[in-house]
């Protein structure tokens, strides 16, 4: 009697296994797009995973802490991450980035093509040539080119021509990388820290660059997201990256833009970490803090 009831007990025991397993794998292979906007502080820093488990990053804010969001993202055994964009070479879009870059193997990597005058910058470099041994492609990116990643297209905006080589001493922020996300019928907007000078340029060349999650240039900057630019967009969330700093951002001016085109804010600094989830035709707001 003993000896049956302990085979029934390890029966039920590896059925009950089975079953987790297999509840497991189904919610790790859903068909939804989760994008993260990371509170890194005073920097920019997003983390996104696709339907088919694509992993992106797209700038890594200005020092180790993003790593503290990477480890809990990433599953501690994969070492790996498909794409990775740089934003432009300034320590607070730059440094996060070198630290992940130290501990996770990437498979591509774009970035602008400028190249700044700063130790940050020549750590980077460093960086990338180890991941050059390990297989990884580098890309300076421009205007037109696209990316693909099974069902989600990244779209490159800006710069609008090819700057490599260009070598600048202080701020990289006219010649930034900027990226649409696209999944079926949702996109996202990231705009890194571009004036509204760049913000201009896009959309007379682009002409549609409507998104309904737009990442706020420059942290709110009052030089940035310019009463043009929201005429001519249609964004129904505003992500602004922000942590304590002496510039004032986000600026009032910035704020009031926003309010008058009838955009809901979300700042880092207020709602931590910021959590899309879309699966193509509906994008919902997972938490607002």
């Amino acid at each position: 009697m003993n000896k049956k009831f302990g085979l029934f007990v390890i029966g039920f025991l590896l059925l009950l296994n089975i079953f987790c397993w297999k509840e497991v794998f189904a919610l790790s292979c859903n068909d939804n797009l989760k994008v993260y906007f990371l509170n890194v502080g005073q920097g920019d820093s997003a983390f996104i995973k696709t339907p088919e488990n694509h992993q992106i990053i797209i700038d890594g804010g200005p020092n180790s802490s993003v790593l503290e969001n990477i480890f809990r993202l990433i599953p501690f055994w994969d070492k790996t991450i498909d794409l990775v964009i740089l934003t432009h070479p300034d320590r607070d879009h730059m440094q996060g980035l070198t630290e992940i870059l130290k501990k996770y193997k990437v498979d591509y990597i774009l970035q602008t093509g400028v190249e700044k005058n700063s130790d940050e910058y020549n750590e980077w470099i460093k960086i990338l040539e180890n991941q050059k041994k390990m297989g990884s492609n580098i890309i300076a990116v421009k205007a037109g080119d696209n990316i693909y990643l099974g069902n989600v297209e990244i779209k490159i905006l800006f710069p609008l021509e090819n700057s490599t080589e260009k070598i600048i001493k202080n701020s990289a922020n006219e010649d930034c990388v900027v990226s649409k996300l696209v999944f079926v019928n949702n996109s996202f907007l990231f705009t890194s820290d571009i004036s509204a000078k760049a913000e201009k340029e896009i959309i007379e060349k682009e002409k549609n660059v409507n998104a309904d999650v737009l990442k706020v240039a420059h942290h709110g900057s009052k030089y940035s997201t310019s009463e043009y630019f929201l005429a001519n967009t249609n964004f129904k969330f505003a992500v602004i990256s922000v942590g304590k700093n002496s510039y004032g951002h986000p600026t009032p001016e910035v704020l009031q833009r926003l309010e008058k085109f009838g955009i809901y804010v979300l700042r880092t600094d207020m709602n931590n970490n910021i959590e899309f989830i879309s699966d193509g035709n509906n994008i919902k707001l997972l938490n607002n803090n």
